[in-house]
């Protein structure tokens, strides 16, 4: 059909021409008067295929063209829109774009609709492999996931047991801070006659000081079970950690205690942990300091005398925990310490035994502003 331009378009088009965007011209009965070299670039359809023919022509799909109907409707009421839409291609393809649309009128009162036309493919392209990296990551995230919670569950059943053991009774409590954690516990009977407790503390947190973690509970129920003294239970353990993990990053730490079934006598070793304490009803707490330096980081942390015997009578208590009972902050700052945890064991050691834990667990979460920040390990033991 013959293309009756008006006279602004045809001194525009060398303007129009020059422009890095595809450019579309159509009178108000939607027939093309005008495209740009790149329109014909990004469609691979020369202008000669298009001018004077309605632009909807090139929709061969219904469901395109029902959209672009609906975008002429807003366009026409608006004046004006910018929609992401397809442009057909001669291919046959579907090139995602960003179409810019204007309505204006001519000094004659003619209707036209100026389009520019912005090639989207690479940003959709990108967009897409960023859809599929993200769906592949949510993937390995619920394997992780999954994996972290039979991680835990396996952790959990390591963590000591609340038992009732000849003439003593054992209480104990154990939280990670994250899933899995590098605290663990030991209530475990070495023979009819002795019973073995402990806490241990590795550093750090999360999955690789749980893995370190459960490779110390492994060699050192090994060590229990064998009945070894306790300094050389220290020495063997440290040995390990510095032959076969041998990072400065790790170490840790420990309070071991071997009780005879009448509960009157009792060999403790520490090494680097928070002092150990005994509590009888009624009176002031006293202290197990650590002989041993933290494990895993210097050849000699074990002292010649690593442990050390002690005398206990009936209705006495002994307390191990780790740093996350002593290391908390209040609001202002201060540290709770030995010294407020040994304060908080004399006000409960009234107490039955269970209630007791408890009553040190509240009264080391009223001081502590925000929720636990390491991993939590408490055992009471009862003669």
């Amino acid at each position: 059909m013959e293309i009756v331009k008006p006279e602004w378009l045809d001194q525009m088009e060398v303007i129009l021409e020059m422009l890095n965007e595809g450019v579309l011209i159509a009178d108000d009965c939607d027939h093309v008067l005008f495209v740009n070299s790149v329109f014909e670039e990004m469609t691979g359809i020369s202008r000669a295929d298009i001018l004077g023919r309605d632009a909807g022509e090139l929709y061969y799909s219904p469901e395109d063209y029902a959209v672009l109907r609906e975008l002429r409707t807003k366009t026409r009421q608006m004046g004006r829109g910018r929609y992401e839409f397809f442009l057909p291609t001669k291919a046959g393809g579907r090139l995602p774009i960003v179409a810019s649309v204007r309505s204006i009128e001519d000094p004659d009162g003619r209707m036209f609709a100026i389009v520019a036309l912005i090639d989207i493919s690479e940003q959709k392209a990108a967009e897409q492999e960023l859809r599929t990296a993200n769906t592949q990551l949510e993937k390995r995230q619920k394997e992780i996931e999954d994996d972290l919670v039979l991680a835990a569950r396996v952790q959990q059943s390591l963590a000591p047991k609340c038992m009732l053991w000849g003439s003593i009774r054992v209480e104990t409590f154990y939280q990670p801070v994250r899933t899995i954690g590098g605290d663990f516990g030991l209530v475990t009977p070495l023979d009819e006659d002795h019973l073995n407790v402990m806490v241990c503390d590795v550093s750090g947190h999360g999955i690789s000081s749980a893995l370190v973690a459960n490779r110390v509970y492994s060699e050192t129920i090994t060590q229990l079970n064998n009945g070894a003294p306790l300094g050389d239970m220290l020495r063997q353990l440290n040995h390990l950690v510095m032959q076969n993990i041998g990072n400065s990053l790790f170490f840790f730490t420990l309070s071991v205690a071997r009780l005879d079934r009448s509960g009157r006598h009792m060999v403790f070793a520490g090494a680097g942990h928070p002092p150990a304490m005994i509590v009888k009803p009624g009176e002031e707490p006293r202290l197990l300091e650590s002989r041993s330096t933290v494990l895993g980081a210097l050849p000699d942390a074990v002292d010649p005398e690593a442990a050390l015997e002690v005398k206990l009578k009936a209705g006495d208590r002994i307390v191990l925990y780790t740093d996350g009972i002593t290391d908390v902050f209040d609001s202002k700052g201060k540290m709770l310490g030995v010294a407020g945890v040994q304060r908080f064991v004399g006000e409960t050691a009234m107490l039955p035994l269970n209630e007791m834990k408890m009553a040190i667990l509240e009264r080391v979460a009223e001081w502590r502003e925000g929720p636990p920040t390491d991993d939590i390990s408490l055992i009471l033991v009862e003669v």
